[in-house]
């Protein structure tokens, strides 16, 4: 998702573009995400999860050639929908298969060890995208992915296991047409309604139709026996909240790491690599802050975590509109690893306890909705602040600084719905044993 961030302004250039068309590379794949994942559920229930996990990575795979090969900016675009495809099977499966392992007891101690390697690629893809588009090409930011996952696709095959397949009736095709088709019309409203204007009538009509499509697909599937996405588990609280929070804070500041390499690039003046060196930092805030904030899970619980960690990403986002092309680097660096603490803790608050009322049979589909919320989410606010940009002009310090100045208004508003929202009580479970280890081993469970 971030390593093509770095690239853009390359990519602009090579196929001369403007921002906002050479956005849809992100934005396709992001999107294409949201469209497949809703079905990641159904399917990993019917074949089984290595079958599923193990053509995804195939096709991710595949994918990447084909981005690298393109040979203009609609192919590349096509084939980042399509590795998208591959990407949005993968997140979810492993997401169920990990949460089914794991018992609520272990599951803080499991978010502190694997929150660094979930949260580093957004942190360390803008530095390998600036050595690979400065060095090499951009085409490499793609092709980089093809030994990896031929390597990854023979490891899956002969290490992962398999969770038995259970009796499912037929696709929810029309289930997944509706939210597919919604979430596309919303984001090019979002996305377009700053550059053609708000009242142009393609944008009216895309958000309101899919404003619309989505309401049908929310009505349809809270009354289908078997719904592509079984929205009546967002009935629990618990996961209800946190997939709120998860919106209004952790996807903020994910979007904020899009805009951020493009601010360094073309307000300050810095290369793809100086950019990339600057935003990584962002990992070593991420590492302190799950081995601070991470122990305090269990005394705190997901609530005061969330509103601790939503309160830094505010800071942190504010604190951008201080920033101009004569702020000292390493200030910005300061900045970026205090966002990094901010993000760990409201990611391990959300990621420990959004599944613990959820029972082993729906891990599946409460997996497919918190990675839809989760990918749509995220382009979501990469096309609010992209269309701040645009509409203000893609190279002025006040553009950036209006589209920093939405993002800590979003951020503090997840973190005040938190606070009124997430209930320590349920989850309980996750809270014992979470700081000594001593959880009982439900990996059987």
């Amino acid at each position: 998702m971030h390593i093509v961030n770095v690239a853009l302004p390359t990519l602009s250039t090579d196929f001369d573009a403007p921002l906002s068309d050479v956005q849809w590379t992100v934005i396709a794949y992001l999107l294409t995400l949201a469209v497949v994942i809703p079905a990641s559920g159904w399917i990993g229930d019917r074949i089984g999860t290595k079958r599923t996990f193990l053509f995804a990575l195939a096709l991710f795979t595949l994918a990447s050639a084909l981005c690298g090969a393109a040979q203009s900016l609609p192919q590349l675009v096509a084939a980042r929908a399509l590795q998208g495809v591959g990407g949005g099977l993968l997140t979810p499966i492993g997401t169920a298969m990990l949460y089914r392992a794991y018992g609520p007891e272990r599951r803080a101690r499991v978010a502190r060890t694997l929150i660094l390697p979930i949260l580093i690629g957004p942190g360390a893809a803008p530095i390998l995208g600036g050595v690979l588009t400065e060095t090499l090409s951009w085409r490499w930011v793609f092709f980089i992915n093809v030994p990896f996952g031929i390597a990854m696709v023979v490891f899956a095959w002969l290490f992962v296991p398999e969770h038995q397949p259970s009796p499912h009736g037929w696709l929810d095709v029309a289930g997944l047409i509706l939210s597919g088709a919604g979430l596309s019309a919303l984001l090019y409203a979002i996305s377009e309604g700053s550059i053609l204007g708000w009242a142009a009538p393609e944008v009216v009509a895309s958000g309101l139709g899919g404003i619309g499509l989505l309401w049908l697909f929310a009505h349809r599937a809270l009354r289908a026996e078997e719904p592509i996405l079984d929205l009546r588990l967002l009935r629990d609280p618990l996961l209800r909240s946190t997939n709120i929070t998860f919106t209004l804070t952790t996807a903020v500041f994910l979007g904020s790491l899009y805009l951020t390499p493009i601010f360094l690039q073309q307000v300050m003046g810095q290369s793809p690599i100086e950019s990339g060196t600057t935003t990584f930092v962002e990992v070593l805030g991420v590492a302190a802050g799950s081995q601070t904030l991470g122990r305090l899970y269990p005394r705190l619980g997901p609530r005061l975590l969330c509103v601790l960690g939503g309160i830094t990403l505010t800071i942190y986002l504010a604190l951008f509109l201080l920033v101009d092309d004569s702020t000292s680097l390493w200030l910005v660096r300061a900045l970026m690893f205090f966002g990094g603490v901010g993000n760990a803790g409201t990611f391990l608050a959300i990621q420990t306890s959004m599944f613990t009322n959820i029972s082993s049979a729906d891990t599946g589909h409460a997996s497919a909705i918190y990675n839809t919320i989760r990918q749509s989410s995220i382009a979501i606010n990469i096309a609010i602040v992209t269309s701040i940009v645009s509409a203000a002009g893609s190279t002025t310090l006040t553009a950036f600084h209006q589209a920093y100045l939405a993002a800590a208004i979003l951020a503090l508003t997840g973190t005040i719905l938190a606070w009124l929202l997430i209930d320590n009580k349920l989850a309980t479970k996750t809270m014992i044993g979470g700081s000594s280890g001593q959880g009982s081993d439900l990996g059987a469970t």
